[in-house]
C-alpha cells in the first residue's frame, strides 16, 4: 500500500541545531524554484543544474542584505527526493536560518515533517526501504565502521542480496501462472521435483540472510561487556586498559570500586559499553552491599560477561562461586589477570577447575567443557598490556560469533528487516509442504505470493506488470 502524502513544497533546515560555519535550508517540491527566486537575488532566472552559485539573501521587508548564500538547484528527477530541490547554504546563524524558513512558509511552502525528504525519495523511486533506513543509520553512526556499513546499504547492498531470491520467486510464479492461464497454448510447467528444488534454493539463500541479523544487530546497536570478579583482582585496571585511559580509580585497597562505572569505546568499529562493577564478595558494609547487588544486576543485563581472576593468587572458592553464578547467563570470557607475576594458577589447573565446576556436560577435556559452556579464556596483564590485543579479539569473536564482520553491508541490521525475511521463510516452508503433497498450483501460488509480499515489505513492491512481463518475455504466448 502506498503512503499518501501532500505533494506541495516543503522546507526545513537540514543541518543540526546550533551555531555553525554553514547552515543549509532545503526546499523540495513543485514550487521550490519559484519560492527560492522570491527570496534569493539570482544572477540569472534559473541556475545551472547541480552547480553552486553565490547569491544574495535580502530581507523581503526592508530589502537590506542579510547573507550571501551558495544556492544549488537540483532539477527533477535528478535530486535526492526526485522532485525539484533547492539547497541554500548560508552562514550557520540560527536567526538567519529560521527567518529564511519563515519566509519560505509565508510564500507557500510547508514545514517538513521529520524524515519527509527521505520519504519522498522512497515514494518517488529514488531509493527502497532498506536504503531509506540506511540514511538514518548513517546519520546516527557512532563509529567509522558503522558509517561504512550504512554507506554500503545506502547504495543498495541489502536489496542486492535479496534480489536473486525475488527474481527466482517471480520466475517460478510466472511459470505457474502461465501454466494455469495459458494451458491451451501448451506452455510447459516444471516438474514437481524441479519446483521443490527451486523453493529449497530460495529458502537456503534467505535463511543465510536471516542468520546475518545477529551480526548486523551488533553492528547497528553495539553491545555491552560487564567485568566481574572478587575485589582487587584488577578489574578496574583492565577496564582502563581496554579504554586506553584512566577512567576507573585504581588502588591496592580491596573494594575501591563500590558502584558501577560505565564508559563507551569502539572495538573493531563496533560501539562497546564497558561496565566496571564493584568487587563481588560477601560483606556487611551496607554501601558495599548495595554496590554488589547492582553489580550482579549489571552482569545479568549485559550482552557479554567477563570474569576477572588473579592468577598470582590462584583459583579461589570465591572465583568458583562467581563462575557458578555467571556462567549460566550466557557466553563468558575468563580473563586471567596479572600474568606478569609469578602465577599460582596454570592453564592446566584452570582446566581442572572448570571441569570440576561443570555439572552437566560430563566432558573429559577442556575443549569439550569450554565449548559446552560457551567459555573462553585469555591470559593477560593489565599492568604491562600483555595479552590485551588477544583479549579484544576474544571479546569481538564472542560478540559476533555468527559472522566475520566486514564493511560490505551484506547483512541486515534491524528487526523490521529480520521480521520480513522470517515471514518470507514461513511462507516458503508452507509452499515446500504444498509441493511435497502435490497440491494444486493455485494453492501453491498463494504461498509463493505471500513470500513475495514479505520481501516487498523489505525492499519495495513487485507489481503485477513484473509478473506479466516475465510471462510474456519468457513464453511465446498468443503467438
Amino acid at each position: 500500500m502506498l503512503i499518501a502524502f501532500d505533494e506541495g513544497t516543503i522546507v526545513a533546515i537540514s543541518t543540526p541545531p546550533g551555531r555553525s560555519g554553514i547552515g543549509v535550508v532545503r526546499l523540495s517540491g513543485p514550487r521550490a524554484f519559484e519560492i527560492a527566486a522570491q527570496l534569493i537575488r539570482l544572477p540569472q532566472p534559473l541556475l545551472e543544474d547541480r552547480r553552486a552559485t553565490l547569491c544574495e539573501f535580502s530581507d523581503p521587508r526592508s530589502g537590506l542584505g542579510l547573507d550571501c548564500p551558495l544556492v544549488t538547484f537540483f532539477y527533477k528527477p535528478h535530486s535526492y527526493t526526485g522532485e525539484d530541490v533547492v539547497e541554500i547554504s548560508c552562514h550557520g546563524a540560527p536567526v538567519i536560518l529560521n527567518y529564511m524558513v519563515e519566509c519560505c512558509v509565508a510564500r507557500g511552502a510547508r514545514a517538513a515533517e521529520p524524515g519527509e525528504f527521505t520519504m519522498r525519495a522512497f515514494l518517488n523511486g529514488r531509493m527502497d526501504l532498506t536504503q531509506a533506513e540506511a540514511v538514518r543509520d548513517l546519520i546516527d553512526a557512532r563509529t567509522l565502521f558503522q558509517a561504512r556499513v550504512a554507506a554500503q546499504q545506502m547504495s543498495g547492498s541489502v536489496s542486492a542480496s535479496v534480489r536473486p531470491s525475488k527474481d527466482a520467486l517471480v520466475d517460478l510464479i510466472a511459470r505457474l501462472e502461465a501454466g494455469i492461464d495459458f494451458a491451451e497454448d501448451d506452455v510447459p510447467v516444471s516438474a514437481w521435483a524441479e519446483i521443490e528444488s527451486e523453493i529449497a534454493d530460495v529458502l537456503a539463500e534467505l535463511s543465510g540472510i536471516a542468520r546475518s541479523y545477529e551480526a548486523g544487530r551488533i553492528v547497528h546497536e553495539g553491545f555491552s561487556l560487564a567485568l566481574a570478579g572478587r575485589p582487587n583482582v584488577g578489574k578496574s585496571s583492565l577496564f582502563n586498559r581496554l579504554l586506553n585511559e584512566d577512567r576507573a580509580i585504581v588502588t591496592e585497597i580491596p573494594g575501591t570500586t563500590r558502584d558501577l562505572v560505565s564508559e563507551t569505546a569502539s572495538l573493531g568499529g563496533i560501539p562497546l559499553r564497558l561496565l566496571d562493577t564493584a568487587g563481588i564478595r560477601e560483606t556487611l558494609d551496607r554501601i558495599e552491599k548495595i554496590g554488589v547487588e547492582r553489580s550482579l544486576q549489571a552482569v545479568a543485563d549485559a550482552t557479554l560477561r567477563m570474569l576477572v581472576i588473579d592468577v598470582s593468587e590462584g583459583w579461589t572458592a570465591e572465583d568458583g562461586r562467581l563462575f557458578a553464578k555467571i556462567q549460566p547467563l550466557g557466553p563468558l570470557l575468563v580473563a586471567c589477570n596479572k600474568a606478569d607475576l609469578r602465577p599460582r594458577l596454570t592453564p592446566e589447573a584452570l582446566e581442572r577447575e572448570l571441569l570440576t565446576g561443570d555439572r552437566e556436560s560430563g566432558g573429559t577435556s577442556y575443549e569439550t567443557v569450554t565449548t559446552a559452556l560457551a567459555v573462553e579464556t585469555v591470559w593477560v596483564s593489565a599492568l604491562t598490556g600483555e595479552g590485551v590485543a588477544g583479549l579484544r579479539a576474544k571479546i569481538l569473536s564472542l560478540a559476533t560469533p555468527m559472522r566475520d564482520l566486514n564493511a560490505d553491508g551484506d547483512f541486515i541490521t534491524n528487526l523490521r528487516q529480520r521480521q520480513a525475511i522470517d515471514s518470507a521463510l514461513e511462507a516458503l516452508a508452507k509452499a515446500q509442504r504444498a509441493t511435497t503433497d502435490h497440491m494444486p498450483h493455485e494453492m501453491l501460488l498463494l504461498d509463493l505470493y505471500d513470500a513475495l509480499r514479505a520481501l516487498d515489505v523489505l525492499t519495495g513492491a513487485t507489481t503485477v506488470e513484473d509478473v506479466l512481463g516475465k510471462i510474456f518475455s519468457t513464453f511465446c504466448v498468443g503467438k
